[in-house]
């Protein structure tokens, strides 16, 4: 299957201000990495001294033919290597613990903004986009900003030391090694287009085999029943397949540049012995001189090699960049007016006026960011505590009205109010945290079944555990389970019913007594049995409570106090049961229609 999320398109070179960005997340490791950076240029000051101590060797033992001091330079040279290994354990610990909190941050900023965005983000991206860029990106930046940065740290200091020694020593031959470095820049430029358009292909190509392995997962009962092994495997293998020849491409830009640049290292070297071996011939440089500069020639690129390194990782790393910064600097549809809300002292909790629930459509039209128009100049008023369903065929609007209740969605045009307040003046959360509301296909967390219960009210005692579960008819299920209330339920709740999930679903959203009920297709995969026990969970939970019912199985909603038939954005028909099938309308059909069925069934 094709996916059809189209990601964001980023400027061609490398983008300053998203590095700046992101360096703040470096901001909290400035210690570690003003440490990282000290020691770096004290392994580079110790890589500098070694071609100094060989000539300081050729010179007075070997051209000398003589061993006195052979001991002391020893011991030096030896007090050298062991203070660079002691650097560089240092240094690996530190830029590991730079990476991993680096990391640790990202994904928690992520995660966190992910909490906070609305649904319409969540209606448009993939979940494997977004799984994608909290992993292997976030994996990809951190080793870029601790690593990167220490490697770069090393070899800007490596550069400038090689440098002013190989000028102290002998500056035309030090000018006259720099001479490719014009070249190598210039080849440094258009390799960077080049494998920065690659490593961003590769990262979004990485995301639609995320978002394969994510569909792949939580669709194999489905893939299994419509035999469509085969198939998956098919389209699977076109997406690796084609993250293979993007790799492949990369991989050969990499490997093209890297040789070049050593190349030109190997031709600053040549040109130093080739000038220095005439100087030494007629005896204006000594053996150890020459030899010392042409270990400094080459180490000088060694850096430079490792820069080219480095600067190939930011290009891989700048396409992973791009794409989590477009994550969190996302903003919310939905967001609550902070001055507003301060102005009128409402940021404080216990200000809050309390919820009765009646809720008021006014003039309300809504359309969704596709451009897809659901309401129009759509009217509704809900008194406190009674009890509303939505009947209607799919995409007739009664989940849209729903969710712009919930302030899930806000109107594109009118308004809607809460007890008389314009809720768009008032806090998300002070709605929110008057809400239960429970999906057809009721998701569970990883855990228990205590646990989930107490998401809907953490601080909850086993008393108001109890007395929930009792009130939707889960107590007497849970107390037959061996291990009752601390029963594990299975990623997604795989290891219950659909009736059990639902019913925790239900003492889930009842205990933080909510003044307003949502239920969604509540009982419309369960079996009559269990649609007994909810229905009863139903009665007992909605009492007192301004609710929205969304149901296909008319018989669930006969005791409503009104039924609103809708059909494309507008109220066709309202009333109660009786008085909508004493109309013999639309109602009155689909009533007619599903006893019918029913009937048929049962006689079978």
């Amino acid at each position: 299957m094709n996916n059809t999320f189209q990601e964001e398109v980023f400027s061609k070179g490398v983008n300053i201000d998203l590095w700046k960005k992101l360096l703040r997340y470096a901001k909290p490791y400035t210690r570690e990495l003003v440490l990282l950076s000290i020691f770096m240029a004290m392994l580079a000051g110790f890589d500098a001294v070694i071609p100094l101590m060989q000539r300081y060797a050729i010179d007075n033992f070997i051209v000398a033919r003589s061993t006195s001091g052979t001991w002391m330079f020893f011991a030096v040279y030896v007090l050298v290597v062991v203070l660079q290994s002691i650097i560089v354990k240092v240094m690996i610990s530190y830029a590991g613990y730079v990476e991993t909190g680096i990391c640790y941050d990202i994904r928690k900023d992520g995660f966190e903004h992910l909490q906070e965005l609305s649904l319409s983000y969540y209606d448009t991206t993939p979940v494997g986009w977004m799984m994608s860029r909290l992993t292997s990106d976030v994996w990809r930046i951190g080793g870029t900003l601790s690593w990167g940065l220490v490697d770069f740290a090393w070899g800007s200091c490596m550069m400038i030391i090689t440098s002013i020694v190989m000028l102290v020593l002998e500056w035309k031959l030090a000018l006259l090694s720099f001479t490719v470095i014009p070249i190598l820049f210039a080849v440094s430029m258009f390799f960077q287009k080049k494998i920065l358009l690659n490593h961003r292909d590769i990262r979004k190509t990485n995301s639609l085999i995320t978002a394969a392995f994510n569909e792949g997962i939580q669709g194999v009962k489905t893939t299994k029943t419509l035999v469509r092994e085969e198939g998956n495997l098919k389209d699977f293998m076109e997406l690796t397949g084609e993250m293979n020849r993007k790799s492949v491409n990369a991989a050969v830009f990499a490997a093209i540049y890297m040789p070049i640049v050593s190349l030109l290292g190997s031709t600053a070297a040549s040109i130093v012995l080739w000038k220095g071996g005439d100087r030494l011939m007629v005896g204006t440089l000594s053996y150890g001189t020459l030899a010392a500069f042409i270990n400094y020639a080459i180490q000088f690129f060694y850096p430079i090699r490792d820069m080219a390194r480095i600067f190939t990782d930011l290009q891989s790393a700048q396409a992973s960049a791009e794409r989590i910064m477009s994550l969190l600097d996302t903003k919310p549809d939905i967001v609550d007016d902070a001055e507003e809300i301060a102005k009128n002292g409402l940021d404080n909790p216990e200000n809050w006026p309390e919820i009765k629930g009646n809720i008021v459509f006014d003039n309300v039209s809504f359309a969704y960011k596709t451009g897809e128009k659901v309401l129009e100049n759509f009217n509704l008023n809900v008194r406190a505590g009674e009890k509303i369903a939505l009947v209607g065929d799919t995409g007739a609007g009664k989940s849209t009205i729903v969710n712009l209740a919930c302030r899930f969605y806000e109107p594109t045009g009118g308004r809607i109010l809460i007890d008389g307040y314009d809720y768009t003046k008032m806090p998300m959360k002070w709605l929110h945290s008057n809400l239960g509301y429970v999906l057809q296909t009721p998701h569970l967390f990883s855990g228990t079944i205590k646990e989930n219960i107490l998401y809907g009210k953490p601080d909850a005692t086993d008393e108001e555990i109890i007395r929930a579960s009792k009130l939707v008819n889960l107590h007497d299920i849970v107390m037959k389970m061996e291990k009752g209330y601390d029963t594990p339920v299975g990623e997604g709740g795989s290891l219950l019913s659909t009736g059990e999930k639902q019913l925790v679903s239900f003492a889930r959203a009842i205990i933080a007594d909510p003044a307003i009920f949502v239920l969604d297709e509540a009982t419309s995969s369960v079996d009559t049995e269990t649609e007994h026990l909810i229905q009863g969970a139903i009665a007992n939970i909605l009492k007192n409570r301004t609710s929205f019912i969304i149901a296909h199985r008319l018989s669930t909603i006969r005791s409503c106090d009104r039924i609103l038939v809708i059909r494309d954005g507008k109220i066709i028909e309202e009333g109660t049961h009786k008085e909508l099938l004493a109309l013999k309308g639309h109602y009155a059909k689909l009533y007619t229609s599903q006893y019918a069925m029913q009937l048929e069934r049962e006689d079978r």
